[in-house]
């Protein structure tokens, strides 16, 4: 029997335009997105052509409750999230979008995403400008007209104030730790569907 292979979500309608060529100089934008515990979210990011680098981290609350312990008590405000930097001549902001939405999380779970629950597994966009605010609002709203998913996204859209870089160990946790079962679970499948579903767009990642 054939297996039905799932399709990407219909790419934004409006999107920011690739930048001109110039070899001089390096294009580099940064976007911060959380979607539940930032190990998968990063091994997804950190297979897609034109990102950069990656970092998971902390953004939401303050400083001094930056950490992952304290962070763990559902009571700091933050939000497990990822820091992507990337080359928007190779890949755009709603296309990270879309690969965010597509492949990295439910964004119709309310502060949770599967068995992690708690605020800070919450669904966030946190924009670095009002260019990322405008497309995320549009792309939301074309994909919650078009009832892409079963129930409505329930993505917050929240101007970005800080990121914090997170603990060490908790950087490239899947490469790092990949039989760990979460990783073996939660993670490995989502990097499957990135290589299914936007081919065009994988790359395997080397340290």
């Amino acid at each position: 029997m054939a297996t039905t292979l799932r399709q990407p979500i219909p790419a934004p309608l409006h999107d920011s335009a690739a930048p001109a060529a110039d070899a001089a100089t390096e294009q580099r934008e940064t976007a911060v997105l959380a979607g539940g515990c930032f190990w998968g979210v990063q091994s997804v990011f950190q297979r897609v052509k034109g990102v950069v680098r990656t970092a998971v981290g902390y953004s939401g609350g303050a400083a001094a409750t930056a950490n992952y312990r304290t962070v763990c008590s559902e009571e700091t405000n933050h939000a497990e999230a990822l820091e992507i930097v990337f080359d928007p001549s190779i890949i755009s902001y709603g296309t990270l979008l879309r690969i965010f939405f597509s492949v990295v999380h439910d964004p119709t779970q309310l502060n949770r995403q599967g068995a992690d629950v708690g605020t800070s597994y919450r669904s966030v966009i946190f924009y670095t400008s009002e260019p990322q605010r405008e497309i995320a609002r549009a792309y939301i709203e074309q994909l919650d007209a078009a009832q892409v998913f079963d129930k409505p996204i329930v993505t917050q859209l929240v101007p970005l104030v800080a990121f914090y870089r997170g603990e060490e160990y908790h950087q490239d946790y899947a490469i790092k730790n990949p039989h760990n079962p979460y990783i073996q679970v939660c993670d490995l499948p989502k990097i499957a569907d990135l290589e299914q579903q936007f081919p065009d767009l994988f790359q395997e990642y080397v340290r």
